[in-house]
């Protein structure tokens, strides 16, 4: 009997390596290789990681943003749920983990029962006790199908899941407040420029009026000079709401209200491009944490076709205990009370109405649908960085033929007022140039923070460090 314990412990570490998790091969991405729109990559595939290499401090220039990103990174709600998360994904690999370990318990237990008439031998009622303490309740199950090292790692799958996807949701959140913040840089502008091209057809409206009332201008000219002033001052009104509301969103992510003096005055470049390399195999995307946490995520269903397997197998659970037992409480710890057990138990599936074999089939089929989880999460990276590549080139293009306009405008805006004011031209001429060069300059500043705000989607969408 006391041999028992050792060999089924020496049977047990023979077979402790043991599985039935399936082999893993990673599947192939279902992308072609490289990008479209993607310059050839420089030899050796140097710079092709550069993305993700580049933690978002060297990424982002200004110094007020990074202080903003911070602030984010501290107070934001939706990153603290995704931060606690990890910790329970981590308490929850401990306790599957905890069942390759025996457990070691006290117990004590007092039982008093009466003998009834009918029973005693005598035909005389009486009562009888018994108490006991085991100090030493060992519990232990010999994992010897690799059912619980199973479960243990697609726990341990589950929480490095867990970690990708926190993550991602800060790198998320690190380029939702950089886009907010180029968002409120571009209100500011477009305010200012709205402020300074109401105080300009303001001023022209007054000399108008005196005009008209010299006898010079007509009404007409006035007329269409208040329409010009008004559209003005309703843009004004406009870029003031809408620079209320991206304030509230950039708090909303932040977490906190922001400080005035971390709020941008004016649209700049905030962006280091370089850190985006002009050579991109596709094959960079497995870097995403999102793509990363998918595949940790199709590591644990597969983990658990090998609990599901060895669910068919018996299982082996050793219980032993030893202690004292005494009719009296007080004599519990006299000698003569001293007392063991050992409890080998095996339970084998014999028939549970196909509960093992609905559960394997459940098993490949979570597997099937954590590999196409995945598939999905590499084709909509791939759409996003091929987009975001197809964008970049045009924006520039697009920037500078905007650039080119709006100098254009302001000629002509200069030329109108230089010939209404020698007498050639009516005012209209002009009002037709001021709105022109007006919305040319918007049109400008909206341009500008595409060309920023894709390069911060292409850096987030190429797995940009964190």
């Amino acid at each position: 009997m006391e041999r028992a314990p050792i060999l089924a412990l020496g049977l047990a570490l023979a077979l402790g390596g043991c599985t039935m998790i399936p082999k893993y091969d990673r599947p192939a991405a279902p992308v072609p290789p490289a990008f479209p729109h993607a310059e050839a990559a420089p030899a050796g595939g140097e710079g092709a990681r550069a993305a993700a290499e580049t933690p978002w401090r060297a990424f982002f220039t200004d110094e007020r943003l990074r202080a903003v990103i911070e602030l984010a990174l501290g107070n934001n709600r939706d990153l603290r749920v995704a931060t606690l998360a990890i910790e329970r994904a981590e308490a929850v690999h401990r306790i599957q983990g905890s069942g390759l370990y025996p457990g070691l318990g006290v117990e004590a237990a007092g039982q008093k029962t009466r003998i009834p008439e009918k029973v005693a031998d005598d035909g005389v009622a009486y009562t009888t006790e018994q108490y006991s303490v085991r100090v030493g309740t060992l519990s232990w199950e010999l994992d010897l199908f690799g059912r619980v090292r199973s479960l243990k790692a697609a726990a341990l799958e589950q929480y490095l899941a867990t970690r990708h996807a926190q993550r991602a949701a800060q790198l998320s959140l690190v380029a939702a407040v950089a886009g907010t913040w180029l968002a409120l840089g571009a209100d500011a502008e477009n305010l200012a420029l709205a402020r300074a091209t109401l105080e300009s057809q303001q001023a022209s409206l007054e000399l108008l009026r005196r005009s008209r009332d010299a006898g010079i201008a007509s009404d007409l000219e006035v007329s269409q000079a208040e329409i010009q002033t008004e559209t003005a001052r309703a843009a004004l009104f406009q870029w003031t709401g809408q620079l209320a509301v991206d304030r509230h969103a950039l708090d909303v992510l932040a977490g906190a209200t922001v400080p005035a003096e971390l709020l941008p005055d004016h649209l700049g470049e905030v962006v280091d491009a370089g850190a985006l390399a002009p050579g991109l195999p596709s094959d960079v995307l497995l870097l995403r944490p999102d793509i990363l946490a998918a595949e940790h995520q199709l590591l644990a269903a597969n983990a658990n076709i090998g609990a599901a397997r060895a669910a068919f197998f018996p299982r082996i659970t050793l219980t032993a205990a030893f202690g004292t037992m005494s009719p009296q409480l007080a004599g519990l710890f006299e000698s003569g009370t001293r007392t063991w057990s050992f409890l080998p138990l095996i339970q084998a599936p014999l028939w549970a109405g196909g509960y093992q074999r609905a559960n394997l089939k459940a098993a490949w089929v979570d597997r099937r649908i954590a590999v196409a989880q995945y598939e999905k999460a590499i084709q909509a990276a791939f759409a996003e960085v091929s987009d975001g590549l197809a964008l970049r080139s045009t924006l520039l293009e697009q920037r500078q033929a905007q650039q080119a306009l709006v100098a254009a405008l302001e000629t002509n805006q200069r030329l109108s007022t230089a010939r209404f004011e020698a007498g050639i031209d009516g005012y209209l001429g002009v009002l037709v140039a001021q709105l022109g060069s007006f919305r040319g300059q918007q049109a400008l500043v909206g341009v500008r923070l595409a060309e920023q705000a894709n390069l911060v989607t292409l850096y987030k969408a190429l797995g940009g460090g964190v």
